[in-house]
């Protein structure tokens, strides 16, 4: 990884976008500094404090600590985020939106320009919702309109600004913008979560071998995590195809190549998590929305679904809140997998192609055959998934280590990590290549 980056330096195309893509990091962190106008950042923080619902903790997360702050750029590329997997969902299920993608790259434009109005709509709904609800509480020094209304357009033009942010780094940078910008996030975060768990594990007082041995366990756990993370993200299934001889006229006789499908062990990388998680918070964050402080089945309820009851000794019946998660999480595996990768449409297209897969016959007993492949493979692939993203709330409800990096934030830093370093490689090769026709 260090030699591809300082290759990467040498050639002066490659600096300029990596140049570019950090200057762009630095302005977005910047923003998420700045406060919104007229709000009382002091009072957030203590309310955020005192919170036992962990239903904003996700979204703290994903913004680098932003939201926490109250900045600017408090919602982040979140509403972009949820924007785009709608988006996804609606073009399998709206034909127009299915036709549209598979016009090529004008249909991809189009698509991009519609995700870019539902990101503005998304994120003047929840700044409106934060905005008015923490507000009449406090977070505003006035509630007054005027101050209402700064403070929604403010959070909303926020989100647009790391949003246009993000694709002039795809456009003019390194990697996919967005996700340079989620990886960064996260990765803000991660000096004081290494900080807060050395501090209660290492740096305490007791024996030097027991410190030695606490801080070699949670760097072998992290190596373990990204070893686990790398095999679901490279972790492919190649699937051989071959392909007909044809005679083209005059004595000829093309094709008969051969190649593969491959298909990956997390094919649906890391959205089972995300819809998971969401789906989970989404009635904690309603009901501290609405300021509800209940008692009785619903607040019972509320605790359940909160992470950060679950695998506790003390209340163990909330487990099954861990429970529900590790089912939706497979679930949704299975669900996003199946949109994504569709083995019917496959299997016309090998036999429009004249491929085949040896042993198998085209047609219906192929895509039978890529469907039972691909069951074994996502479940596989969730389970794995399933460990990676249950072993910080293992952590926390056992040993009370709030780790924010592992789990989703894991797989995210992995997954952007691989897939800038591979573009920057395809740019460097496309580079020589381009130098050994020039001589």
């Amino acid at each position: 990884m260090f030699r591809t980056v300082r290759d990467a330096f040498k050639i002066k195309e490659v600096r300029i976008k990596v140049l570019y893509t950090l200057l762009m990091i630095v302005i977005v962190r910047i923003g998420c500094q700045l406060p919104v106008p007229g709000v009382d950042r002091a009072y957030f923080k203590n309310w955020f404090a005192a919170q036992t619902s962990d239903a904003f903790n996700f979204l703290d997360a994903f913004t680098g600590g932003s939201f926490l702050n109250m900045s600017l750029l408090a919602l982040n590329i979140t509403p972009y985020i949820t924007s785009s997997i709608i988006m996804q969902l609606l073009t399998i299920a709206i034909p127009s939106l299915e036709e549209m993608q598979k016009e090529g790259g004008e249909g991809r434009k189009k698509i991009a320009s519609i995700t870019r109005y539902v990101t503005v709509a998304l994120a003047l709904i929840e700044s409106a919702a934060m905005t008015i609800s923490f507000g009449q509480s406090g977070l505003l020094q006035k509630f007054n309109a005027l101050n209402v209304i700064t403070a929604i357009v403010a959070l909303t033009a926020g989100s647009a600004f790391v949003m246009w942010i993000g694709e002039r780094i795809t456009e003019k940078g390194i990697g996919n913008g967005i996700s340079i910008i989620l990886l960064v996030n996260i990765i803000a975060r991660i000096p004081q979560d290494m900080s807060g768990l050395f501090n209660a594990y290492v740096f305490i007082k007791q024996p030097i071998a027991r410190s030695v041995l606490n801080a070699l366990i949670i760097v072998a756990l992290l190596i373990l995590m990204v070893m686990l993370v790398v095999l679901l993200n490279a972790g492919l299934r190649k699937i051989p195809v071959q392909y007909a001889r044809r005679a083209q006229g005059a004595g000829k006789v093309g094709g008969g190549a051969s190649s593969n499908i491959p298909i990956r062990i997390n094919t649906a990388g890391v959205i089972p998590i995300i819809f998971a998680s969401s789906l989970l918070q989404t009635p904690g964050i309603i009901s501290s929305l609405i300021g509800y402080k209940g008692t009785g089945a619903w607040a019972e309820i509320l605790k359940a679904l909160s992470s950060s009851n679950w695998v506790k000794k003390e209340t163990p019946i909330y487990s099954i809140g861990l429970l529900v998660y590790i089912l939706l999480v497979i679930a949704f595996a299975y669900f996003y997998t199946s949109i994504t990768f569709n083995p019917i449409e496959i299997a016309d297209n090998l036999k429009k192609s004249n491929g085949f897969i040896p042993g198998i016959r085209p047609g219906k007993p192929t895509s039978d055959y890529l469907t039972t492949i691909l069951n074994a493979i996502i479940f596989i692939g969730a389970i794995g998934l399933t460990i990676v993203g249950v072993l910080p709330y293992i952590l926390y409800g056992v040993f009370h280590a709030s780790v924010t990096f592992l789990g989703t934030s894991l797989i995210i830093i992995v997954s952007v990590v691989i897939e800038t370093l591979d573009q920057v490689e395809n740019m460097m090769l496309v580079r020589n290549y381009k130098g050994f026709l020039n001589q």
